[in-house]
């Protein structure tokens, strides 16, 4: 809805711009209900009046979840097939301004082919409702009209498909640029149809993401653990340190109930003192020998950890990892 078209405007290059604006809705609970948008489609000087014409479109939509990131380029290829007949081929990418990180890319990825799915779909529905409307105007046509009309058309003579510009061909190509090369290999497109399916291929840089992804989950892993056992640590130092201020307060008390008259009392009071000194140096050794044990084993996993990452990195071809670093 709201449609605006601006007017077409001629480059230095020869091709010719236009800017259309309008608004969509959207079903995505995560967005809002509409959503402006802003096209700008680019007609290129190979295009041929009433033979081919090759229109790229960038679509930015605005007021959706990390609209700034991304934006969408659809090339539409309209090409004479008969004098009755036309075909049109459509081919997308997704182009990232700002490169998100795994998940919000994920999230991008799965919105934007569903909306696309559904914008085509609704395309192509729009484009049979026309082909039905005008299958019917030809057929309520009067046979005189018909043959007049078949006439005109015999007498008009048709471009030859030698006078086409010479790089047609490399326009016709699908939506790529000299950087995107990558993106290139994963899209396949049908022969013959009228429509483009996209096959994703298995390519390097896809199992270099899951080994990447792969080792994020183990080092998630390992870190969760660590936490686990540091809070495990802390409950027992914990712990320690109540027994002991209760020991020692009770003690206290027992000090204060009576105090030794003699001498003998003092000996026995000196030899209590003694032992319950020698049984907490004991316990505190105790303690100090766990805590080592549990730093020990921090330690280890830690060194595991860092040599898992190096034996990763050291097997890895260097470079090739120093290409996927660039």
């Amino acid at each position: 809805t709201d449609i605006i078209f601006h007017p077409w405007k001629k480059e230095e290059n020869g091709n010719q711009t236009r800017v259309i604006l309008y608004t969509i809705t959207l079903t995505n609970p995560l967005a809002p209900k509409t959503a402006t948008v802003t096209e700008t489609q680019t007609m290129y000087k190979a295009s041929q009046e009433s033979e081919c014409y090759v229109i790229d479109a960038e679509v930015l939509t605005h007021d959706v979840p990390y609209h700034d990131y991304f934006y969408t380029i659809n090339r539409y290829t309209l090409t004479r097939v008969a004098r009755n007949k036309s075909r049109l081929r459509v081919s997308t990418e997704l182009r990232y301004r700002k490169q998100p990180w795994g998940l919000v890319k994920s999230f991008i990825e799965k919105n934007f082919w569903s909306g696309l799915e559904d914008y085509f779909r609704h395309l192509e529905s729009e484009l049979t409702k026309t082909e039905s409307t005008y299958l019917a105007e030809v057929h309520r046509q009067s046979p005189k009209e018909k043959v007049s009309k078949q006439s005109t058309v015999r007498r008009r003579k048709r471009a030859h498909t030698h006078l086409r510009v010479p790089h047609l061909e490399e326009v016709l190509s699908p939506v790529t640029t000299p950087t995107d090369e990558e993106v290139a290999h994963r899209i396949k497109h049908v022969a013959g149809s009228t429509q483009t399916r996209h096959i994703p291929e298995e390519s390097p840089s896809g199992f270099h993401l899951q080994s990447v992804s792969k080792l994020l989950l183990v080092i998630s892993f390992v870190l969760v653990l660590l936490v686990i056992l540091n809070m495990m640590l802390f409950y027992k130092l914990w712990m320690l340190e109540y027994t002991t201020q209760t020991l020692t307060a009770w003690q206290g008390l027992r000090l204060q109930e009576r105090l030794p008259q003699s001498q003998t009392e003092w000996a026995q009071l000196l030899e209590s003192q003694q032992k319950y000194h020698d049984s907490e140096l004991q316990k505190w050794r105790e303690i100090i020998k766990s805590s080592v044990m549990l730093l020990d084993q921090m330690k280890d996993s830690l060194i595991n950890l860092q040599n898992g990452i190096g034996s990763r990195d050291f097997g890895s071809d260097p470079e090739e990892k120093r290409k996927r670093f660039h």
